[in-house]
């Protein structure tokens, strides 16, 4: 009898699009990320924004550092446990991905890419950007769209979506988009309710009977058609449209131009298996699935008003069979950690393991917000002071370690991985009692021009 293989793991995943129009961040987005929801927390949030202020100013700046956007959703996460594993940004066009601590050495291959479709393809107000990942050895993608507007450009929309689907990722052996196990598509993807007039499309929508609606929604239309998007699964559409609304209110457009409503804002997914398995006669054995989506709930969050969109959420729950399940790297602090003098860390590595010189090991707060948010590191190799078959050892200079302290974790990052590997528990350090007498300097920084070499963005 075969030993039955690792269980399956069920992971939540909370997925927000939302065209800001070039809006600051609003005060709350409790709601939002449903954070005072009674169920389990989620696993994974992953942000779409359109239309992120890139005026030239605000887009040199934040070339330079983050972008307001990304600056307030760590600040909301981070205390919460959750770290900012990706980010990929074109002009108006954002994507963020945060995960729990915990899952972090099982998430590998992140690569991220870009695509413009506006002005024939040299502009980059239209277009996708895409961040892909191996989750516990399961290809999944996301990719976040602002399509072409108006009513008359469907072709347009869904020839721009073809390039996008279309884009290859650097690298070798990454499976083009379509060949994920998972792929996720949501945006503002500005498909419009087509024949029926305003006032019949508005009465419709006063007198909750959306379904009147579903047939003629551009995107629901095209779905029957393009076989290519027969294979996308949306849920369905039980809230008002989400454009276009007069700013600070749920009254849509009440000017000259009284846009007609349309859910212009939506999420939808596909699987790979299942593509598959409707391409074959006979059943798919559960013994062969290895991975499933489940929509938990898809709505509209009317309470915002900073844009002339609402934002729309899709709640999933992921159930797949972990194709990882050991960690590459174990690690934790050993002895007594003080700033008082050197500390030590030590590591181990599965045989496999592809390690660097450039490797190295970080110092986090708890609540850290990104892999360059660290206090200071090591150098796996140049601050290696013992090895044995089993493990090895590295220090910290105690000038590096803060005196403040409080509650820390150790992560391992891997350079050829370029994702962190290796992820302690966290530990106390605890506050140093020493007062530094006036005639001793305070510790010194570590060079700047080594804490670059190792960034990766």
């Amino acid at each position: 009898m075969e030993p039955a293989g690792p269980a399956l793991r069920g992971l939540r995943l909370h997925l927000v699009t939302w065209n800001v129009g070039t809006a600051s961040p609003p005060p709350d987005v409790t709601s939002l990320l449903q954070l005072n929801s009674l169920g389990p927390t989620m696993d994974m949030y992953v942000i779409g924004l359109q239309e992120v202020n890139s005026r030239i100013t605000n887009f040199l700046s934040d070339l330079a550092f983050d972008d307001p956007w990304s600056i307030f959703f760590m600040t909301v996460l981070s205390p919460l446990g959750y770290i900012k594993l990706s980010s990929v940004r074109m002009q108006g066009l954002l994507l963020l991905i945060f995960v729990k601590h915990v899952h972090l050495p099982f998430i590998r291959d992140i690569h991220t890419h870009y695509t413009r479709t506006g002005l024939y393809g040299y502009w980059g107000n239209k277009g996708g950007v895409t961040i892909r990942m191996s989750l516990y050895g399961h290809t999944v993608c996301f990719m976040n769209c602002h399509l072409p507007a108006h009513m008359e450009n469907t072709e347009q929309r869904l020839d721009d979506f073809e390039k996008i689907l279309e884009m290859q990722f650097e690298g070798e052996n990454i499976p083009s988009t379509l060949d994920h196990d998972i792929l996720f598509w949501f945006g503002d993807l500005n498909f419009r309710i087509a024949d029926y007039g305003i006032h019949f499309v508005r009465e419709s929508i006063n007198n909750k009977r959306y379904n009147l609606l579903w047939e003629k929604d551009q995107l629901n239309m095209a779905k029957k058609k393009e076989a290519f998007l027969q294979e996308f699964i949306e849920g369905p559409l039980q809230f008002k449209p989400t454009y276009k609304f007069d700013l600070y209110s749920d009254v849509y457009d009440t000017s000259e131009k009284k846009r007609k409503p349309a859910w212009t804002d939506r999420i939808l997914w596909r699987v790979k298996n299942l593509c598959q398995h409707a391409s074959k006669e006979g059943e798919f054995s559960e013994e062969e699935q290895t991975i499933s989506v489940t929509l938990n709930n898809y709505i509209s969050h009317m309470s915002y008003g900073i844009s002339d969109h609402k934002p729309v959420t899709g709640t999933f729950g992921l159930e797949l069979k972990p194709l990882l399940t050991d960690p590459l790297i174990t690690l934790n602090p050993e002895g007594e950690w003080s700033a008082e003098h050197d500390v030590l860390i030590r590591y181990s590595a599965v045989p496999e393991f592809p390690s660097s010189a450039w490797d190295w090991i970080g110092l986090f707060k708890v609540a850290f917000r990104h892999v360059n948010d660290y206090v200071t590191y090591a150098w796996v190799e140049d601050d290696e002071i013992s090895s044995n078959k089993d493990s090895k050892q590295v220090y910290m200079s105690a000038a590096e370690i803060p005196d403040a302290g409080g509650e820390f974790l150790l992560c391992y990052y891997s350079n050829n991985l370029q994702a962190i590997v290796g992820i302690s528990q966290p530990f106390q350090n605890p506050i140093m009692q020493t007062l530094w007498i006036l005639d001793r300097p305070p510790p010194k920084l570590m060079p700047v021009v080594n804490r670059d070499a190792h960034r990766s963005t």
